[in-house]
């Protein structure tokens, strides 16, 4: 009985957690620390949303250094964009990868980017635990944003901006 139900249990975790495609195309512009436009092989563009981090907002300390260092790794470049979900402003939401690297990864470790611990479900469990850990390395060595004494997530901004 507890075998059928740890399978069960674990099939329906794997269901929940197979991404719903790939798409593959060049990275044609960069909006901010977390979104990228790509354009598919066939001329069509498509406005990508990194899962798994935040990157701060245009008014925050590091929302150029962020966009600059993910144009670095991404803009005019080859990727294939591993999504599961589009978010409510129809952006697709997944891993972007880039010559075999995740570039959502490389914000949260160089530190222009924050872990999305509330989306942290929708992660794979090797995903979570790679996440976490480079936020922590990036904090432990002051890396990027993470030199500012208190740096405020982006979504207090966001929270804060809709009272207004």
């Amino acid at each position: 009985m507890q075998k059928r139900f740890f399978l069960a249990a674990v099939l329906f975790w794997a269901a929940l957690h197979v991404h719903a495609g790939t798409l593959a195309g060049k990275v044609v512009a960069i909006a901010d620390g977390d979104t990228v436009t790509i354009l598919d092989r066939d001329n069509r563009q498509h406005k990508i949303r990194l899962a798994g981090i935040d990157a701060p907002e245009r008014k925050q300390p590091y929302h150029q250094a962020s966009r600059q260092h993910l144009a670095k790794l991404a803009f005019g470049r080859q990727a294939t964009i591993e999504w599961s979900k589009t978010d409510r402003y129809k952006r697709i939401v997944g891993n972007v990868i880039v010559a075999g690297e995740d570039v959502g990864l490389l914000q949260v470790r160089a530190g222009y980017a924050w872990w999305y611990r509330d989306y942290a479900r929708e992660q794979s469990p090797g995903d979570r635990i790679r996440y976490e850990a480079a936020e922590l390395d990036a904090r432990k060595l002051r890396r990027g944003l993470w030199q500012d004494a208190a740096p405020v997530e982006p979504k207090l901004t966001r929270r804060a901006s809709r009272r207004k």
